[in-house]
């Protein structure tokens, strides 16, 4: 169990970090492909800060953090894997956070900015405009989803 979610974590922040090397090297910043009948768009923006551009004019500052904040995720990950018999739940949604919290540190340190590269089209977005994301986030909401459920579900045994 241990050595196959440290493996799980890994892979999967190496498979977004390979993805967004692609879309750098594949997509302009200002062309947009549309799939999925066009409900989901690929395109490239640089997110030089958290989510929704966050602090995006202090970009030492989102980096520093992100890097504390990986850290302590990795730490209370591996505690969770090694030290508690806790719920799996929580076990694999810590997994899916660490794996988008190192991709997207990564981004920062490496690049400078996190490439955002999925789009979606519905009429509430278009309202505000495109938002875009990564597969990176995708795991942090899944994996912050899954440790919540987790959670819930332990304290009810």
């Amino acid at each position: 169990g241990i050595l196959v979610l440290i493996s799980v974590t890994a892979v999967l922040a190496m498979l977004d970090i390979t993805i967004k090397s692609c879309i750098e090297n594949s997509i302009t910043r200002k062309e947009e492909r549309e799939t999925l009948k066009g409900k989901v768009i690929l395109g490239k923006v640089y997110n030089r800060g958290f989510g929704l551009n966050v602090l995006q004019n202090d970009p030492d500052t989102v980096k520093y953090v992100s890097s504390f904040a990986t850290i302590i995720l990795t730490i209370t990950q591996l505690i969770q894997l090694i030290v508690k018999k806790g719920s799996k739940l929580k076990k694999i949604g810590l997994s899916l956070m660490t794996a988008g919290a190192w991709s997207n540190t990564f981004d920062r340190w490496l690049r400078g900015y996190v490439i955002d590269y999925i789009g979606f089209e519905n009429e509430k977005i278009k309202k505000i405009g495109k938002d875009y994301m990564e597969s990176g986030d995708f795991f942090l909401i899944a994996g912050g989803i899954i440790v919540s459920l987790g959670s819930l579900l332990h304290k009810k045994k």
